[in-house]
């Protein structure tokens, strides 16, 4: 397996005690797969992703990524969150050669990478142009660009449409497919918006609340990626079943 997370367990101590965030995570992914993870609020998405992106240490488990332990933060791992984070005195080449320049990427070379990027993700014409002046579809390409620009193993993505209105929001989804397919990384990203994890990923995680933990791994079949598909029968289904488990493991966590 290409990205492995074992046995991973999250606590917090608080003043109340022990806060249990996350029990007994399994999850393995091949390279090329596109995965979702979902679940409510208090299932421990977000603890998870920063557990795989080295931000954050389990307190008893592992996350490896090619067989290599995780312990920090790497290049191998592209960050892409909910809110842009870029930085506004910087035009969109300055923001997507940023990671680079921290690496200590020459100057030509890492101008070179994170013009391509910006190309790959239809902006080379906006360069130029600081955040202010973009949408917000816009700004969230860049931050995507400058993920990619560091060429990671792995894409983590942290809810990155949740700000966006629905029209974009569906946009980026049809740009998210389409960058997918073409570059072949690895995408692992967590989300609370079911018809988005049916419509991108090969397989979904749902998650339970109470502590977090692996209710269900759904295995994503659909006929065909375009948006008409959100009207075809199989992905109703698919939406439904995800919904009913959610909903279901809802009612088991405010009854405890």
């Amino acid at each position: 397996m290409f990205l492995q997370v074992n046995n991973l367990n999250k606590h917090f101590q608080t003043k109340s005690g022990t806060l249990v965030v996350l029990k007994d995570i399994n999850m393995e992914i091949e390279q090329g797969e596109f995965i979702c993870a979902i679940g409510a609020s208090g299932s421990g998405k977000s603890t998870l992703l920063r557990q795989i992106a080295g931000l954050d240490s389990p307190t008893t488990g592992e996350v490896r990524i090619d067989g290599k332990r995780i312990t920090s933060p790497g290049p191998d791992r592209g960050m892409v969150f909910q809110h842009y984070t870029l930085y506004p005195w910087m035009n969109v080449q300055e923001n997507t050669e940023f990671g680079l320049k921290l690496q200590g990427v020459p100057k030509k070379e890492r101008r070179e990478q994170a013009s391509y990027y910006l190309s790959v993700v239809g902006l080379s014409r906006f360069g130029t142009l600081l955040p202010k002046e973009l949408s917000g579809g816009m700004k969230q390409r860049v931050a995507i660009a400058r993920a990619l620009a560091s060429e990671p193993k792995v894409l983590l993505m942290d809810e990155p449409f949740g700000a966006l209105d629905i029209h974009t929001r569906e946009s980026m989804h049809e740009f998210m497919l389409e960058l997918w397919q073409r570059t072949g990384i690895t995408v692992f990203m967590i989300t609370h918006d079911v018809e988005e994890a049916v419509f991108l990923s090969n397989r979904i995680y749902a998650l339970g609340t109470r502590p977090g933990t692996v209710r269900q791994e759904i295995t994503i079949n659909l006929p065909d990626r375009n948006p008409t598909i959100k009207r075809h029968a199989t992905f109703h289904d698919y939406r439904d079943e995800l919904m009913n488990l959610l909903r279901q493991h809802g009612k088991e966590a405010f009854a405890v």
